[in-house]
Formats: structure tokens, C-alpha cells, sequence
């Protein structure tokens, strides 16, 4: 039965590949060169929900691969994870240029792949990344979202059709790069993580 349930998971993340790769519903196609799904394991207990792929992830087609990337694989670290153990996906699948904010049309557009692939890996899990992952997320579980310096380490817990989900909004890893200090920030909340899955 599990052997099935994965095959049923692989066919629906391909079709979702394939719908993302030929999706033209903003301007974002035109500009982009690799349009990034998500990376990691789909049957992942903990999904990482980002803004949008950077100028190296629009190259490369891989989540998290410059300096923010070094950080998160700082704090998985932390909690004796590594990238294959969990899920990694945007809110947004195409670079924006000269990495602006999302847009509402951008979001809009692209909202419904991350929904699905929700749906599709059935998470324990969700961690947002910044305040536009973490305002995206708390819309489709009808939770208030305030600012991520208010919220960020906090656990939330949601029901959904396939189980309860726990989503912690976390500060994005980026401010790290440039604020040192927000490094024992992301570590001290990052150490929740580690006591829900020790439970």
C-alpha cells in the first residue's frame, strides 16, 4: 500500500512539473530560465515554504543553493536533518528580476501550485520562510498573520483533511547574511522544531 501511495505521489509532483514548466499565467516565464517545483523527499514529514527561487536557484533549478542556502543547512544541521529528509518549495516557482517583492497578480497566479503540493505530501510540518511565505501559508489555514517579528517561532496548529499540521513562521534566512545577530534568532526557534519531532 505504501509502494502504491508514493507511485500515486511521484505520477502527481511529474504532472505538477509539467503544468509548472508550460505555465505562462504572469510575466514571470518570459524572464525565468528554470522554474523550480521543489526539492526534497515527497514523502516528507516537514515542508520548507520560501518566497521565491534567487538569481543561483533560477540557474540551477535547486532550492537554496547561495548564501541563505548555507544557513539553512546550518540549522538542519541543528536538528539532525539534512535536505533529503524533508521538502523544499517557494510561493513563487520563477525568479522575479532583480529579486522583487511578489507581486499580488505573481502570488495569485502561482498560489495554487503550492497548495497542491500541500495536498500532495500531506506535511506533519510547515515551516514558512519570511513574511511572504508565512502570510501565504496563514491564508490558507485562516490564520491572522501580523508581522514576522511578532509571530516568527511560534507553533500553529491547523486541521486539515489528511491530519493536523503544525506550521512555525520563522524569519527568512537571508537576514542572517546581513544581520549576524538574527543567526541565534533563527537557531533559537529552529530548536522548536527539534522538540516537536523528539514528541
Amino acid at each position: 500500500m505504501e509502494e502504491q501511495e508514493e507511485e500515486f505521489k511521484k505520477r502527481l509532483i511529474e504532472a505538477l512539473n509539467i503544468e509548472i514548466n508550460n505555465c505562462k499565467k504572469c510575466d514571470l516565464w518570459k524572464t525565468r530560465n528554470k522554474p523550480l517545483v521543489g526539492d526534497g523527499s515527497i514523502n516528507a514529514e516537514i515542508m520548507i515554504v520560501g518566497e521565491s527561487p534567487g538569481y543561483y536557484e533560477d540557474l540551477q533549478g535547486k532550492a537554496f543553493v547561495g548564501e541563505a542556502g548555507k544557513i539553512l543547512d546550518e540549522l538542519l544541521d541543528l536538528v539532525n536533518l539534512e535536505r533529503k529528509d524533508i521538502y523544499i518549495t517557494n510561493v513563487l516557482k520563477c525568479h522575479p528580476p532583480r529579486n522583487h517583492n511578489p507581486n499580488r497578480q505573481e502570488v495569485y497566479s502561482c498560489i495554487g501550485y503550492l497548495y497542491k503540493q500541500i495536498d500532495i505530501i500531506k506535511p506533519r510540518i510547515i515551516i514558512t520562510l519570511g513574511k511572504f511565505a508565512s502570510k501565504e501559508v496563514f491564508n490558507k489555514f485562516n490564520l491572522e498573520f501580523t508581522r514576522i517579528s511578532e509571530l516568527h517561532g511560534r507553533v500553529y496548529e491547523v486541521k486539515t483533511f489528511f491530519g493536523n499540521i503544525k506550521i512555525i513562521p520563522l524569519y527568512h534566512p537571508a537576514v542572517a547574511c546581513y544581520h549576524n545577530e538574527m543567526l541565534r534568532v533563527l537557531k533559537e526557534d529552529f530548536k522548536k522544531l527539534k522538540s516537536i519531532l523528539n514528541n
